[in-house]
């Protein structure tokens, strides 16, 4: 009775580790298996066999992750103080090396974006960082995927979310928005004042050339005058009329 009961549990704990050897990885899984804690193999995925007690496996996914980068304060080329925050998107190309060369790939990755986001955002303006945010975006991505390259690691995106300023600095913003806006209202005015005297200029080159051209645009003037219904009417004297008038007054030396 002893004999059968000592094999029974022989053969329940051989069964318990025939059973835990097994593993099963899914599409997204890849299993790096130590043998003796040296490096084997990469497996998956699908069904595996891991010798129990020789061999430990930790799966890695192969999915792409989506990491919030919490709020950091940056300090601008031009001395401003903001907060930034970004989201950065990577997946694991190598899961050797992302086992391997760093303890925690997660918690590395996410420190690295954020000091790689507080160093690229100080070498830029307030102003770059609100109306360039593609080019930041694509400068940081490509030194995070630069660094994190020897772990396995790539990098597929990194989006900055929000730009927070303090409300002083959101009112200077708007003053130099103002500002800027009628700069441009006093150049459009000057630009149009400039081609209104060119066109003014060509016009009067053109009715020099005929001294009739003059008169008939008097008359086309008190013509309009006239269609107004207004109770004065001013006719325009030529210049050198009233030039003449005036060296006939003077006398005589």
């Amino acid at each position: 009775m002893g004999f059968e009961l000592s094999f029974i549990s022989l053969a329940i704990i051989v069964l318990a580790l025939l059973v835990s050897s097994f593993r099963i990885l899914r599409e997204y899984e890849r299993g790096v298996v130590f043998q003796l804690g040296r490096f084997w193999r990469v497996k998956g995925p699908g069904l595996i066999l891991i010798i129990p007690g020789l061999q430990q496996m930790v799966r890695v996914d192969l999915r792409t992750i989506v990491l919030d980068v919490p709020p950091q304060d940056v300090i601008s080329r031009d001395n401003v103080s903001v907060k930034v925050n970004a989201v950065i998107y990577f997946r694991v190309l190598d899961p050797q090396n992302a086992i391997i060369q760093v303890e925690d790939y997660m918690v590395a990755t996410s420190q690295l974006a954020q000091t790689t986001l507080r160093a690229v955002l100080g070498k830029h303006d307030l102003d770059q960082m609100l109306a360039e945010r593609e080019q930041l975006n694509s400068d940081i991505q490509q030194v995070l995927d630069a660094q994190t390259d020897a772990w396995g690691i790539k990098v597929a995106n990194v989006e900055i979310k929000h730009v927070d300023i303090n409300e002083s600095m959101v009112r200077a913003i708007a003053r130099q928005a103002e500002a800027e806006r009628e700069r441009r209202a006093k150049v459009i005015h000057a630009e149009g004042e400039l081609q209104a005297s060119e066109k003014l200029m060509q016009a009067a080159e053109i009715l020099g050339r005929q001294s009739g051209a003059m008169q008939l645009r008097y008359m086309q003037t008190l013509s309009n005058i006239a269609s107004d219904k207004n109770s004065t009417i001013v006719f325009p004297l030529p210049v050198e009329l009233l030039r003449g008038i005036v060296d006939l007054k003077e006398p005589k030396a």
